[in-house]
């Protein structure tokens, strides 16, 4: 068996957001929001764009948008790309699904609580060893809440997840293990296979199971994220060689390669050119 990439949008949307996926979705959320418990037993999958109001304002594209029973509204990002300022795009689109809930006349007590759930394929918080870390508004000596945590950002960082297949232990373990290595396998893992909607989950992302259009559709998205990915690395390197160039006639090769990330043979060359 060949199964598509999760961390792909578009295989992303497919599992997780399609109207065959509340099942999938459901586990998934409790897996990772709820710690595994069956805190969620209903949720309504809707359309994850959400488009400006006011003229102006940019559009919000998301992977999956659902809304629980109570109301409570999360909103799924899956990310590969480590592009300038996500950070801050995060906590836009969160503010803005909390902000246009109400429509004109509905008073704020309308408003639900949000929560942002971001699994990125790179390290967004390189100071913590946190595989999942959640972000609320408290008060910051006392820790003291602000109103009932209704804006809530939530991370999944992809690199720090390190277990093996047979240290699989929690829900959790086996939905990151899936969106992570899914790709990478040939059959369903058995401690896997026997959770119903990881199972499904897998079928969905079977590729015996996709037209020729969606493949079609699949790998232009995947060839895509790799011209990205190759974009920025050499961006990131020109911008290191750029600060190691002005550098030279002040500091020696070693103390530039570690300031600059360079390796010292690299900084050599760069001192070679210009002489």
């Amino acid at each position: 068996m060949t199964f598509i990439n999760p961390k792909t949008d578009y295989a992303f949307k497919k599992i997780f957001g399609s109207s065959d996926s509340k099942d999938i979705l459901i586990s998934f959320l409790n897996a990772l929001i709820y710690d595994g418990n069956p805190t969620i037993k209903y949720l309504e999958i809707i359309n994850p764009n959400l488009p400006p109001r006011i003229i102006g304002l940019k559009d919000t594209y998301l992977d999956v948008k659902a809304q629980l029973a109570d109301g409570t509204i999360v909103i799924i990002e899956m990310q590969v790309l480590n592009v300038e300022s996500f950070d801050k795009r995060v906590l836009y689109n969160a503010a803005k699904t909390y902000a246009f809930q109400l429509q004109k006349g509905e008073g704020y007590r309308m408003l639900k609580p949000v929560i942002a759930l971001t699994i990125t394929d790179f390290e967004m918080f390189k100071n913590s060893e946190r595989l999942i870390s959640r972000f609320v508004y408290k008060e910051s000596k006392t820790n003291l809440t602000y109103t009932d945590n209704n804006i809530q950002l939530l991370f999944v960082e992809l690199p720090k997840f390190t277990k093996e297949l047979s240290q699989l232990e929690t829900l959790a373990d086996k939905w990151i293990y899936f969106i992570k290595y899914a790709n990478t396998l040939t059959q369903v893992p058995q401690i896997m296979d026997s959770i119903p909607e990881i199972h499904q989950a897998f079928d969905i992302a079977n590729q015996v199971n996709l037209s020729p259009e969606e493949l079609a559709e699949l790998e232009s998205r995947e060839m895509f994220i790799y011209d990205q990915q190759g974009a920025l690395i050499k961006a990131r390197q020109e911008e290191k060689q750029a600060i190691a160039r002005q550098l030279l006639d002040r500091l020696d090769d070693e103390t530039i390669s570690q300031t600059t990330g360079l390796s010292i043979e690299e900084v050599r060359n760069l001192r070679s050119a210009r002489n």
